[in-house]
């Protein structure tokens, strides 16, 4: 089924004056080449501060760009919820893996946030978790909710535990990770979040639930729950990797915590086991204590009856 179409704005930064307009739309938007960029101008789609463009002009800071993108069908995803909590504060969820929790990517009434809202208005996200993460989301009901969990959010006051299958088996009981967190350079994807020694300060502490054992197929794995104390993108992913256990099935990131140079699918694509199975906090209005769990995908049993499991 059709959606109905996006409009994508972006202010023209001063770095760009001078820039053409198809070339700048070319390096902003590079999963279309300068070809495709032109077809869609012809069409006119794109506009210059109100004004329909052709491509040719030069682009001056402080512009309104807008690419109004016809309709299209969007990637099938799960359309399911489960609801956790619900009171007049706070909502919370576990989401399946394969649903965005927010627009983008091709996503924009395939996710979370689309299916939350029709059930719910005028409820929003407090964080996310990636498409090819399950379990629990939280929503806020209202600005005050919003704010106090937003500013607790990456504290010690906010408990975070996911589940984790990952690749090889942990010669370690615990792991404390440190690994920094930042951009590195993809020749597919230009940039992407990695481990990165001058990246951005990052931990995570991991200890392994299970192991199982080697054999002629695969070289074993180890099941980890792991804590967050920082809220990185994919932390948990680029961490584990980093110390040698990559997620079993992840499409973006190899040993040591950097992306694959051959990918064998999309960035945001799932087949990864990762799921956030608990999340404590203090309610921001009634100062209660909540404890929610998120039930582990079948998945997870799947995967350790195959390879010898707990």
């Amino acid at each position: 089924m059709l959606n109905r179409g996006y409009a994508y704005i972006t202010i023209i930064g001063s770095k760009y004056d001078g820039q053409t307009l198809l070339s700048h739309l070319a390096s902003l938007y590079p999963h279309s080449t300068a070809q495709a960029w032109q077809q869609k101008l012809n069409s006119g789609e794109v506009t210059v501060n109100g004004v329909t463009a052709t491509g040719s002009e030069s682009v001056t800071s402080g512009q309104t760009l807008v690419w109004n993108r016809p309709a299209w069908i969007e990637p099938d995803a799960p359309q399911h919820f489960e609801v956790l909590l619900d009171d007049p504060y706070l909502l919370a969820v576990n989401k399946p893996s394969g649903l965005p929790t927010l627009p983008g990517g091709g996503f924009m009434e395939n996710t979370l946030l689309r299916l939350v809202q029709r059930q719910f208005p005028n409820t929003n996200p407090v964080h996310r978790l990636g498409r090819g993460t399950s379990g629990i989301v939280l929503f806020a009901k209202t600005p005050q909710a919003a704010s106090n969990l937003t500013a607790n959010w990456n504290t010690p006051n906010i408990q975070k535990i996911y589940r984790a299958l990952a690749q090889n088996v942990a010669e370690q009981d615990v792991y404390e990770i440190l690994t920094p967190i930042g951009l590195v350079p993809h020749p597919r994807l230009g940039f992407v979040w990695a481990a990165n020694p001058s990246g951005k300060p990052s931990r995570s502490q991991a200890k392994v639930i299970s192991r199982s054992a080697s054999n002629t197929t695969n070289a074993g794995t180890s099941t980890f729950e792991v804590r967050l104390y920082s809220g990185r993108s994919h932390q948990i992913r680029i961490h584990l990797a980093s110390i040698g256990h990559p997620l079993v099935g992840d499409p973006l990131y190899g040993v040591n915590g950097q992306p694959l140079e051959k990918l064998p699918g999309l960035p945001g694509d799932g087949g990864y086991f990762l799921h956030a199975q608990f999340l404590k906090f203090e309610h921001p209005i009634t100062g209660e204590q909540i404890n929610l769990e998120a039930a582990l995908p079948s998945g997870f049993a799947v995967h350790r009856q195959v390879h010898g499991g707990e």
